[in-house]
């Protein structure tokens, strides 16, 4: 428990209610910035079935950390909202994933701990821009009461979801926490999530991969990214991955049959939770985690894309 909460922390030492602990001590050190945290009571009242359900089966609850950040005087009437996938640790449910490499799973919340800091980057800074980060973070485990593929769950904005794939844990959490963003004052959202191995295969350890739904604010995040050392590379979003995400029994599907376009499908699943708002998604699975170790990528390119903003 003396460990430093960061991305290699160790699962035991950082569940999702430590997780939820760090933000709330981390806001209260930051002037203007401040954290609440919806637990299992509260994620049932918004019918958050899609985060709740990666978290049954584990002894530790799922929590949604939201942190704002006001300053005293904007420069912009934008709200960047920032998303991040924090699984404190991913055996992929009964989904299960091979023993092999399995201890790097601590670092599956790389991408919640990205928007925790950047945020608290954006405080410290004093950048004139209001900032909503919202931060789902659950543990994936096997037990007896676990979501098993083949189940239907809701999420909160009303649309039903097959877990065809139990282990693809993160698009879950991150599609109540990118609903919750959308209906709570973001004007345009950006997500940070090790999401896809596939991501890994396409890009490496050197670009993340970008996924927009709007030509302007995608180009805005390449942008940052150049700017800020944390690269990104834009893949497509065309209408013809779709099938990828249908399901015969719910309005979508987690996963998808055909061995394709993995990280291209999971963002067009995302999507689907985002109200039309402008929208980009930075899949970090290769950059956030290198030779075993967290890097600490996107935190850059959030204040980068804050201050961009205020411009």
């Amino acid at each position: 428990a003396n460990l430093p909460a960061n991305v290699c922390t160790p699962g035991n030492h950082l569940t999702p209610p430590m997780l939820a602990e760090y933000a709330m001590a981390l806001a209260k050190l930051t002037p203007g910035l401040t954290c609440k945290i919806l637990g299992p009571k509260e994620l049932e009242k918004l019918g958050a079935g899609a985060l709740l359900c990666v978290a049954q089966g584990s002894p530790n609850p799922a929590q949604l950390i939201v942190m704002r950040y006001a300053p005293a005087k904007a420069a912009t009437s934008e709200v960047l909202g920032i998303v991040g996938k924090a699984v404190t640790f991913d055996t992929g449910g009964i989904s299960i994933k091979p023993s092999g490499g399995m201890e790097e799973m601590k670092m599956d919340m790389g991408g919640g701990a990205a928007t925790i800091e950047g945020i608290a980057a954006i405080a410290a800074l004093g950048l004139p821009i209001e900032v909503l980060a919202v931060v789902p973070s659950a543990e994936n485990m096997p037990d007896g009461t676990a979501i098993k593929p083949g189940d239907v769950v809701t999420a909160m904005n009303g649309k039903t979801i097959e877990v065809v794939n139990t282990d693809a844990e993160g698009r879950l959490i991150l599609a109540d926490a990118l609903t919750y963003a959308a209906r709570n004052g973001a004007t345009r959202i950006i997500n940070f999530a090790t999401l896809t191995g596939a991501i890994v295969i396409a890009l490496g350890e050197v670009y993340a991969g970008l996924f927009g739904s709007d030509k302007e604010w995608t180009s805005t995040v390449f942008d940052a990214g150049e700017a800020s050392g944390d690269l990104v590379w834009e893949l497509p979003l065309h209408e013809g991955y779709r099938p990828l995400i249908k399901s015969p029994v719910a309005d979508l599907s987690n996963a998808a049959k055909k061995r394709q376009a993995s990280s291209i499908y999971a963002a067009m699943f995302l999507r689907e939770f985002t109200d039309g708002l402008p929208w980009c998604h930075v899949d970090i699975a290769g950059t956030g985690m290198v030779n075993g170790a967290g890097t600490g990528f996107g935190v850059r390119l959030i204040t980068t894309l804050a201050a961009d903003l205020t411009k």
